[in-house]
């Protein structure tokens, strides 16, 4: 009887009195071995709950997340999080209009004339209105808005010789060299901003990170520093043409636009992607515009 209650695997007679005495505090399986306690088991569950409820909060915050701990350039160049308290879907790419934080529908009273913003950028230098922008056309456009003839007539030169040809309907050079606005975003070259995307839509979440990246000296406005930081920031490998495009393109516009401070402003350059920036210098030449807000 001693070896059958030793080796038996049913507890004995003795340990199942307890089992049913002490069931709510201690208890025997079939083969004899204590279970955990009921208080104990409730405890294990509830931090496992709470382990896995950190690890989501982790998980969601990361996803999230703009900054890489080994990645020191996405510390700093930093993207903003908070432009839909401002500005309506700023991921969305637009058509149509120029917007940004201050300004949510675009620029006031411009006209697009169911064009791309890509393509307003251009329209300003055809004076015909016939879609086709000659150098001649950008020569008289870039004299309208304040440039000088001799830099006018290089400047005409070098925009139409480098941007006409992606733009023909064909695929014979034509000797005109003109540019074809229907075409224009076929002209749209590398190592830019990406405020254009590929079809010629305006990014306003690409532009307002221009600022959050770049400008270090005031919040909405670049010194000719910070727009080389940019421009070298932005280049991609091996893009020689757009390396030096992209620096032209914004060297020209800090000539034409910088402040009395030598700042080129946020609504300078905003107004430069829509083209409005351009019917606003042409007024100015005039006399006919204010100061821009």
């Amino acid at each position: 009887m001693l070896a059958t209650g030793l080796f038996s695997l049913a507890p004995p007679p003795a340990f199942t009195y307890l089992r049913y005495l002490f069931s709510p505090f201690l208890f025997f399986n079939r083969r004899g071995f204590v279970k955990a306690p009921y208080y104990k088991t409730q405890s294990r569950d509830t931090a496992e709950r709470k382990n896995k409820e950190i690890a989501m909060e982790t998980d969601e915050r990361d996803a999230l997340a703009t900054e890489a701990p080994l990645a020191p350039v996405t510390s700093e160049r930093k993207v903003r999080a908070d432009l839909e308290t401002s500005l309506p879907k700023p991921y969305l790419a637009r058509a149509l209009a120029a917007p940004d934080t201050d300004h949510p529908n675009g620029t006031p009273d411009h006209r697009h004339h169911g064009l791309s913003v890509l393509q307003q950028h251009a329209a300003f230098f055809d004076m015909d209105d016939n879609g086709i922008i000659y150098p001649w056309e950008t020569y008289a456009g870039l004299c309208a808005i304040g440039f000088n003839i001799f830099p006018s007539l290089i400047m005409a030169v070098v925009i139409n010789g480098a941007l006409s040809y992606p733009t023909l309907p064909g695929w014979i050079p034509s000797p005109f060299l003109p540019i074809y606005i229907v075409n224009l975003h076929k002209a749209k070259h590398g190592s830019d901003s990406g405020t254009y995307d590929t079809e010629g839509r305006y990014m306003p979440v690409n532009f307002e990170n221009i600022f959050s990246k770049y400008a270090c000296t005031v919040p909405d406005k670049l010194t000719p520093g910070e727009l080389w930081d940019m421009t070298e920031g932005n280049r991609e490998a091996f893009d020689i043409f757009g390396w030096i495009a992209s620096k032209m393109e914004w060297g020209i516009l800090y000539v034409l636009a910088r402040d009395e401070e030598g700042f080129l402003s946020k609504e300078a350059i905003r107004r430069c992607f829509d083209g409005s920036l351009f019917e606003y210098c042409a007024k100015m030449q005039m006399g006919d515009e204010g100061k821009m807000g």
